[in-house]
């Protein structure tokens, strides 16, 4: 038999020690997460592109990033992008991280009106619980803007809802290249949402890729983008470029040619993705049927 004492004293060792163990790998999921949904911010979901205001020349006020009031004009609406920082009156402070999770995910405000266009809801649907997570967790850490955004204004009608209640999104493998280019272009990226044609205001999807959606005074500048074709099609997409063509002209926005493309890709943020994941983008790109 073992002494009381003796027993009590490794009973209290074992329990410090695992109290150590999952404290530390708590904080280090939590701090893994907080560098994922920085990373997806900050790179290939390019939210800053629409949530951060501009100056005169087109340039992001790194002071107010994710404070909103970019303005998006189009004959359907005059969108105002809201101000996505923890600010409790002007901002998304006061929502709950689930609520935020819907808001993105399924278009609908805490409120429970539908929000629309040009948020990409249909994609959004399809980004990881994880990630998803990893998103809220990084704007949750983001200094608060007081920043007062008008409410966006549809000349259209929005459905009652963006389709049934997301319940659970798994990861996609990251080794599964075409699988996890697919995800970062599509949910994540919402690449695929700009590069397909618009027919009757919905996506054609039997066109993935094909572009010829016009963008008028981007940013506020006074000219047009029009979505380029980004199928294998060897004239008129993509197919004759060589990977790290298409890697500077979706991080630097220098086409083949050595022309600069005008911004509305947010290339001020695609600088920052990761090279594998750019891999994998391109990867699934090159999958795309070459459309003329």
């Amino acid at each position: 038999m073992r002494p009381i004492g003796t027993t009590i004293t490794r009973a209290v060792l074992s329990a410090a020690v695992a109290w150590v163990v999952c404290g530390t790998s708590a904080a280090q999921d939590t701090h893994d997460s907080l560098k994922r949904g920085a990373y997806l911010v900050q790179s290939v979901a390019g939210c800053g592109n629409c949530h951060t205001p501009r100056d005169a020349s087109g340039a992001m006020l790194q002071d107010r990033q994710l404070s909103g009031a970019f303005v998006i004009e189009d004959p359907a609406f005059t969108a105002y992008a809201p101000n996505i920082t923890p600010d409790h009156e002007t901002g998304i402070g006061r929502w709950t991280d689930d609520q935020i999770v819907r808001a993105i995910r399924e278009g609908i405000h805490p409120d429970g009106h539908i929000l629309g266009p040009p948020m990409s809801f249909p994609f959004y649907r399809g980004i990881s619980d994880r990630d998803i997570r990893a998103i809220v967790e990084y704007l949750r850490s983001v200094p608060a803007v007081r920043n007062v955004v008008p409410r966006t204004q549809f000349n259209i009608p929005l459905p009652p809802s963006w389709g049934p209640p997301v319940k659970s999104v798994a990861e996609v493998p990251r080794d599964d290249l075409l699988a996890y280019g697919a995800y970062l272009a599509g949910p994540v990226g919402h690449c695929i949402d700009c590069h397909t044609p618009l027919v009757a205001g919905q996506l054609d999807m039997s066109q993935v890729g094909l572009g010829g959606n016009v963008y008028r005074r981007p940013m506020g500048q006074d000219y047009a983008v029009v979505s380029a074709n980004i199928t294998p099609h060897l004239e008129l997409g993509l197919g004759a470029w060589s990977d790290a063509e298409i890697k500077r002209a979706i991080t630097q926005g220098i086409s083949r040619d050595g022309r600069q493309l005008l911004p509305f890709m947010a290339f001020e943020l695609y600088q920052n993705i990761a090279d594998e994941d750019l891999n994998a983008i391109i990867a699934y790109l090159k999958t795309l049927p070459a459309l003329p």
